[in-house]
């Protein structure tokens, strides 16, 4: 993938069965259902349907669901090895995105059932496996959450 490509309408630039081609992640983990939009090595637009169904809501919170904000931040640090994943080719398949860091995490509006959570994420700065990135959660226009990313691309064997 080499140039900017945004989501024809209604379909996704990579379903939910293409990210588990790249990523290690299944549900109920995945955090990440599509791909709607990318850069190479610039950025990447997902989304996360939220449901009622998500096996954290009974506990979180009884009778005022809220998905955690560490699982927000989890759906943007995916969005990130996504982004990586993608930036680098087939020639990288097979990589392990290893978390370095979170810095400036920010939770600015809860997400709850319903909610299509769009994961906005850029890379700030690359320097052979290291890579920094920025994140932003958004529902309907407004940012749920923020932070800055730092991750490390590694061959299964050397993990």
């Amino acid at each position: 993938m080499t140039a900017e490509r945004p989501a024809e309408p209604g379909k996704p630039i990579l379903d939910v069965e293409g990210i588990q081609k790249l990523l290690p992640h299944r549900p109920p983990f995945l955090l990440v259902d599509r791909v709607v939009a990318f850069e190479p090595m610039k950025k990447l637009v997902g989304w996360k349907g939220v449901t009622m169904n998500e096996p954290f809501f009974p506990g979180h919170f009884p009778g005022k669901p809220v998905m955690p904000g560490v699982l927000i931040l989890e759906a943007l640090a995916q969005s990130c090895a996504l982004l990586a994943m993608m930036s680098l080719g087939p020639e990288e398949a097979g990589k392990l995105t290893f978390l370095m860091g979170i810095d400036g995490a920010r939770f600015r509006r809860p997400v709850v059932p319903g909610d299509r959570l769009e994961l906005h994420v850029e890379v700030t700065k690359q320097k052979g496996a290291v890579w920094k990135e920025k994140g932003t959660a958004i529902v309907d226009g407004q940012v749920c959450a923020e932070a800055e990313f730092m991750a490390m691309l590694v061959a299964p064997k050397d993990a």
